[in-house]
């Protein structure tokens, strides 16, 4: 253990000689990838660091990140990583996390310490045992919606259907006209995919709702209702004109000094 230490330590300093850095706060960029490490010192003191690579080695623990609050971009990629579970979750600046090829088995607590990384945009995790489950990609892209590229490919239709499967109440408010798409469902069918599919049945419309501009806003015990009711109705539109050919300019209200009359505006009202 002392030995795999050393050598941590070793390959740092190799890297700070080669890069000449003289002072720990010029520390950005360090390149440790390749070079067999079992572990890696505390990089605390390197507090402005940036970008780390520390792939292809056999990393089984990433405590030496404790306090290295500046990453953007972290490669750990073909280590022997098992749990990532209190090491990552403090790098809310982190934008490129590259995880692939390790030994990573529980993908709701991997994904829980990844949550809080609000920057997260590229994550990596294929080639780990938890990207096994039925549900991966769309477990990842749901609770983890920063991300925008996920294991080098990322589709719109992944997003929409990892919204309908775990927030099928909100996936049918979305696919509603109030959200600019047009629900064509005849009254008496269910709203949605076949994944959250109803049998069959009547909008039952509660007693004193209107049509039209004064709808009053009755709650419904089922949101399907109430977006099946949005459907049959239409919001008011209108627009309004002027003539500017008959608006006097400043000049020329200056000139025949005399109150102005009211403009003629035409407005237009439609559903």
């Amino acid at each position: 253990m002392a030995a795999a230490a050393t050598a941590g330590g070793q390959a740092v300093e190799k890297q700070l000689k080669i890069c000449g850095f003289k002072r720990n706060v010029d520390v950005l960029v360090l390149y440790l990838a390749g070079q067999g490490l079992r572990s890696v010192p505390s990089l605390s003191r390197f507090h402005r660091l940036r970008y780390l690579w520390i792939n292809n080695n056999k990393i089984q623990d990433l405590t030496f990140l404790i306090k290295n609050y500046c990453l953007t971009e972290l490669y750990l990629n073909n280590n022997e990583l098992t749990d990532i579970s209190g090491a990552l979750k403090h790098l809310c600046a982190l934008q490129i996390l590259l995880l692939h090829n390790n030994q990573l088995k529980k993908l709701g607590k991997t994904v829980k310490e990844l949550k809080g990384i609000i920057s997260l945009q590229t994550l990596n995790l294929f080639h780990n045992p938890l990207a096994q489950d039925p549900d991966y990609r769309l477990y990842v892209i749901y609770f983890l919606p920063s991300v925008q590229l996920l294991d080098r490919k990322f589709t719109q239709r992944e997003r929409e259907s990892a919204l309908h499967l775990y927030n099928r109440e909100r996936s049918c408010a979305v696919q509603s006209i109030a959200f600019g798409r047009r629900v064509n469902t005849p009254l008496g069918a269910t709203v949605g995919s076949s994944r959250c599919s109803q049998p069959a049945r009547r909008l039952m419309m509660p007693s004193g709702c209107e049509f039209g501009n004064h709808t009053n806003k009755v709650p419904f015990e089922n949101p399907e209702d109430a977006v099946l009711l949005r459907a049959m109705t239409r919001s008011l539109m209108e627009f309004s004109s002027v003539d500017w050919n008959k608006v006097a300019t400043c000049q020329e209200r200056r000139l025949e000094n005399k109150a102005e009359a009211a403009h003629e505006k035409l407005t237009v009202q439609f559903r």
